[in-house]
């Protein structure tokens, strides 16, 4: 069966003067869910019975259509897209296909504007059986069932930053919050993809993140970060336990307090020199 939205491997069936068409023969002995591969997808060599993977969307008529194309979200994700124009249905971006993704106006979050990015979720709607996006992402998401525990490493996807922090997306299911004194990074955008973990997870189900792991753990990847800057400096680091927790952010993107457990335990490995101008990498 076709998924639309979706990469699908499909078999060539037939070849026509307009293109190859496709299908699943095991799932749909008849081929009555066949779909074209128009002639500037087809490839230069191919057999009929040869399997293809594909893109499958809809198009200016709303029938599905195969593509080479490398779409830039698919169905159920989420994706950082650019307005190319408004009318007056919605904004249309570019997802990287021939046709832009309408998000009506009422999926908006807030009024787009031409040439801006936003955070975007793909869907089939129901009632029209075509693919649209929304802005509105919250709803797309839900922490009442979770699927992440305490200290579990996650993908995160940065939704919107707000005062108290940065609202992320964890795991494309949930919402979780990274609070803004816990980075050390000033160049997080909406729409960045990111490494994190599962800080904390409060009676009511809302979750904090943080961009590294908590307690012990955290120890071994701010060292090893601190390794690196010292091979690269030749061995030499200006900043120790008196250092302002500023330039510790500046030079390593990591907390006075991550910076000072770090130190702590190349030193007891005898792997640093900690002096009064900074801290020395010992001869390897």
């Amino acid at each position: 069966m076709l998924e639309i939205g979706k990469y699908n491997t499909l078999t060539i069936l037939r070849d026509t003067k307009v293109g190859l068409f496709l299908g699943d023969p095991d799932n749909d002995p008849d081929g009555i869910h066949d779909v074209l591969l128009p002639n500037k997808y087809v490839p230069k060599v191919f057999e009929i019975g040869e399997e293809l993977i594909v893109f499958v969307y809809l198009d200016h008529e709303q029938r599905p259509v195969a593509t080479t194309l490398v779409p830039y979200i698919l169905l159920n994700e989420f994706a950082l897209l650019r307005v190319n124009y408004i009318n007056n249905v919605g904004a249309f971006m570019d997802w990287g296909m021939e046709k832009d993704i309408l998000v009506p106006f009422k999926e908006q979050a807030r009024p787009m504007e031409k040439g801006k990015r936003y955070l975007v979720y793909l869907y089939l709607d129901k009632q029209t059986n075509r693919l649209v996006a929304s802005s509105k992402t919250n709803q797309f998401l839900s922490n009442d069932n979770l699927t992440v525990e305490k200290g579990e490493e996650v993908d995160l996807i940065v939704s919107h930053i707000t005062d108290m922090g940065i609202n992320v997306i964890i795991n494309e299911q949930h919402k979780g919050l990274l609070y803004k004194d816990e980075v050390y990074d000033d160049a997080i955008r909406t729409g960045d993809r990111m490494r994190g973990y599962i800080k904390n997870i409060r009676p009511d189900n809302k979750i904090d993140v943080a961009l590294q792991a908590q307690g012990f753990e955290s120890i071994e990847p701010n060292a090893e970060k601190i390794l690196s800057e010292l091979r690269a400096s030749r061995g030499f680091l200006r900043l120790n336990d008196d250092s302002h927790p500023e330039d510790i952010k500046t030079v390593l993107k990591m907390s006075k307090k991550s910076f000072k457990k770090a130190i702590g335990s190349l030193y007891k490995e005898k792997l640093i020199e900690i002096k009064d101008d900074g801290i020395y990498l010992v001869k390897e």
